[in-house]
């Protein structure tokens, strides 16, 4: 089956599109907008310290400075982190082994061809969609203007003031607990280098073009379904189908890295809110029920299309895995998991951890 290789993607036709479609984010004062700046700011530093000591990981580490952006902003950053997420650039020959010259070789190498542009439109209207959800986010992929340093934190200052305002939560704690689940993230990757280094060739594996067939793609569908072998349900089930068999072991490896970093984060949201963030009951139940809540047809169909729910399912089964895991054993020791690829949690032990004590501890 066609398809469009990830590094082929037209990126700075992503953002403009991404840009002209985004929403605007909630109407706001000079001084609301300023005012939640700093705050942002301030907090993102003031939430190193319990997030530290909580997780016991990136001690002596520099606290460097969030980015806050705006919808466009975040947009930007997105398009200039994913093609360094997702690997390096083509070779300047192409795979037919015709070397079609300088302007063909640019071409694959910006994504500028038509194909290219047709998945920058496509990846455009995606992140315009994101753009109005994402809260904040550790980027590791990029580097830090200011140290120089792989690693940015993120926050988006509109998304922020707009759920704060849904929720009716004191905007002042709700911007410190935000700040204490993506400055989680910066830890976990600051503290363990390998870790973006893990996440990016496993990405790679998964979006490589395996340049299949529509007939293999189908055999391989009827043999699943023929085979009468278990598989999940949803959009993992649907994977599992379509997948080649290392295509599948490595969205599955993306699937459990991306579920302990969340279930970490929410675990540390909920050991650190109580000391620092006084309405942190409050906001948690509120957040939740957003969370959890109706969406309208389009919006459903949205989400189901790009994982949305599969990612907010990683939330509750990522929590309840180091719940146990810190419960049973102690902080100190569920810090193993951050060791090496061999120590990370299999998704089949993400239900059971205690089968993840007995295998790595």
């Amino acid at each position: 089956m066609d398809s469009t290789p990830v590094e082929n993607i037209d990126w700075g036709l992503a953002a403009s599109v991404g840009k002209r479609i985004a929403r605007p984010g909630p109407r706001v004062t000079r001084y609301t907008a300023d005012r939640a700046r700093a705050e942002l700011l301030d907090a993102a530093v003031r939430a190193e310290g319990p997030v530290r000591e909580v997780t016991g990981l990136a001690d002596g580490l520099a606290v460097p400075t969030a980015q806050i952006l705006d919808r466009s902003g975040w947009i930007d950053a997105a398009t200039r982190s994913m093609p360094a997420m997702l690997g390096p650039a083509p070779t300047e020959s192409g795979d037919d082994g015709v070397d079609d010259g300088a302007a063909g070789a640019d071409a694959r190498r910006t994504g500028t061809g038509f194909t290219g542009k047709v998945a920058g439109v496509q990846a455009g209207g995606l992140l315009a969609f994101l753009s109005s959800a994402i809260l904040g986010q550790y980027d590791p992929f990029s580097v830090d203007p200011e140290t120089g340093q792989d690693g940015v934190l993120m926050l988006v200052s509109p998304n922020i003031i707009a759920v704060e305002r849904a929720l009716r939560a004191d905007p002042s704690d709700f911007r410190l607990w935000v700040c204490l689940h993506e400055v989680t993230h910066r830890v976990q990757f600051s503290a363990n280098p390998w870790l973006a280094e893990y996440m990016r060739s496993n990405v790679g594996a998964l979006t490589g073009d395996e340049d299949d067939s529509v007939a293999e793609i189908v055999s391989r569908i009827t043999e699943g379904l023929r085979s009468g072998k278990p598989r999940e349900k949803g959009v993992i089930g649907l994977m599992q189908l379509l997948q080649s068999p290392e295509q599948f072991e490595a969205f599955e490896r993306v699937l459990a890295l991306g579920t302990l970093l969340e279930g970490h984060a929410d675990h540390v949201m909920d050991a650190v809110g109580p000391a620092h963030v006084p309405s942190v009951e409050s906001i948690r139940a509120a957040f939740d029920r957003r969370r959890n809540g109706p969406k309208n047809p389009l919006q459903r169909l949205i989400r189901a299309l790009i994982g949305m729910d599969a990612k907010m399912a990683q939330y509750v089964r990522g929590k309840a895995f180091v719940d146990h895991v810190v419960d049973t054993v102690g902080m100190e020791r569920f810090n193993t998991v951050w060791t090496s690829p061999e120590t990370m949690p299999l998704m089949s032990e993400i239900g059971t951890p205690d089968a993840w004590i007995e295998r790595v501890l």
